[in-house]
């Protein structure tokens, strides 16, 4: 999100300190967090709520439409959002020049995506060791026919018998406790840290998006475009919190996810009408933090985009790679869409 920095074109005269931020629309300031309250959680809520429901008959197109949708805004949002804006702020001319003699914005996001990589295989390590104690296995790549692809992989996947033929032998090994704990614990711990970790990526983003509203000269344009982005991008977080295939007792998790990423926004805008008459975006602390903290989750949303979504969708998915030419051209319209519409947006906020 162009959060602190792209709204204020770059040969304004900088204003490095104190605050001059307007006191006007402050009725409609107000009223955007409950406005951007409601579009965020409801775009994030409807995928999980509707999957669920046996009164909201939705066709299962329009759930891979919310699915291939969300992708690609995700992958939007980590590049043109998050990245740019990081980049932005971290080579402010109000910051010390040392800060210009590295690429401290992409740094940050390599280190982002490594973090994460690191995470994410030793989980699939844990998780690979906990299932073979019980002689099970799994498709790696998790995309079997009939899978939820989509939902965040983990140790997860094709879980099978062992080949050997052993399986109620060596389940018997293990009290039922173990049994139920190791592989369906470990599937759900998986899939909770993959979501765990775009939502972290989009809450600091989502923080940041609130306080600018709050204190932008420009609130109206802002404002408008605010409304799709947090809808859109609830969508897509939301068909991958619909997707989620975990134990019964963890059913709450998608819902408290989805109303999770319903109050980052808001709580943001109304900290940014708390300190608007003292807070700057453009003072050389607020630009650190700003570009420290959009660098950062870009590198999140960039590896949850290309490879827990575009990869595992695309290039790992036995179900795509064998599919006709018209449902693949379906999915990657939907997917170049949600895209390009969150990249266009980039362009007002």
């Amino acid at each position: 999100m162009h959060s602190l920095h792209s709204l204020s074109r770059r040969d304004d005269p900088p204003l490095c300190s104190g605050a001059d931020n307007p006191d006007t629309f402050f009725g409609l300031r107000v009223a955007s967090v409950f406005i951007i309250l409601i579009g965020s959680t409801c775009g994030a809520l409807f995928p999980v709520l509707a999957r669920r429901s046996t009164f909201i008959n939705v066709p299962p197109i329009a759930f891979d439409f919310a699915k291939y949708f969300g992708s690609g805004v995700i992958i939007a949002t980590g590049f043109i959002h998050l990245l740019d804006p990081g980049i932005d702020a971290l080579t402010s001319p109000c910051l010390d020049p040392a800060w210009l003699d590295y690429p401290y914005p992409l740094a940050l996001c390599m280190l982002s995506i490594f973090s994460i990589f690191i995470v994410e295989f030793i989980a699939f390590r844990w998780g690979t060791a906990k299932l073979a104690k019980i002689g099970k296995t799994y498709d790696p790549h998790g995309h079997g026919p009939g899978q939820n692809s989509h939902a965040a992989h983990g140790p997860e996947g094709n879980i099978s018998n062992d080949p050997d033929g052993k399986k109620e032998k060596d389940i018997e090994e293990y009290s039922e406790s173990e049994v139920r704990a190791s592989p369906m614990t470990t599937d759900a711990l998986g899939q909770v840290i993959g979501i765990a970790i775009l939502e972290f990526g989009i809450a600091l983003h989502s923080v940041l998006i609130g306080l600018t509203l709050a204190v932008d000269p420009d609130f109206k344009v802002l404002f408008v475009v605010l409304i799709f982005h947090q809808t859109f991008e609830g969508l897509g977080v939301g068909s991958r919190l619909a997707y989620m295939t975990l134990p019964q007792k963890y059913n709450w998790i998608p819902i408290a996810g989805a109303f999770l990423y319903g109050i980052t926004t808001p709580i943001g805008i109304a900290a940014g009408l708390g300190v608007r008459t003292t807070y700057n975006p453009g003072t050389p602390k607020a630009s650190i933090v700003s570009g420290v903290m959009d660098s950062l989750s870009s590198g999140i949303l960039i590896y949850t985009g290309l490879v827990e979504l575009l990869a595992h969708e695309f290039l790992f998915n036995k179900e795509m790679i064998g599919a006709s030419n018209k449902r693949v051209a379906f999915a990657l319209i939907c997917m170049l869409s949600g895209c390009g519409i969150m990249a266009l947006l980039g362009k007002w906020a």
